[in-house]
């Protein structure tokens, strides 16, 4: 899960593992598989970091400490 924040300055949790895409349209559009689409204030790299870092926590990234062990 990553914490976004919507426009309107609400933060919220997004399970990272649901994010089909994400772009800048110009604002940071997240379009989940379920093809919900969410407007958030972060810029797409931000968005792009934050899924890597818990990927990465959760063993699912190359070079993680769980990837590694496996």
């Amino acid at each position: 899960m990553i914490r976004v924040t919507r426009l309107n300055h609400a933060e919220i949790i997004v399970n990272a593992e649901m994010i089909e895409f994400v772009e800048a349209t110009p604002d940071t559009m997240i379009t989940l598989e379920s093809g919900k689409r969410l407007m958030v204030a972060e810029p797409v790299d931000v968005v792009v970091e934050r899924v890597i870092d818990y990927r990465r926590r959760c063993g699912q990234w190359p070079g993680s400490d769980a990837a590694r062990a496996s």
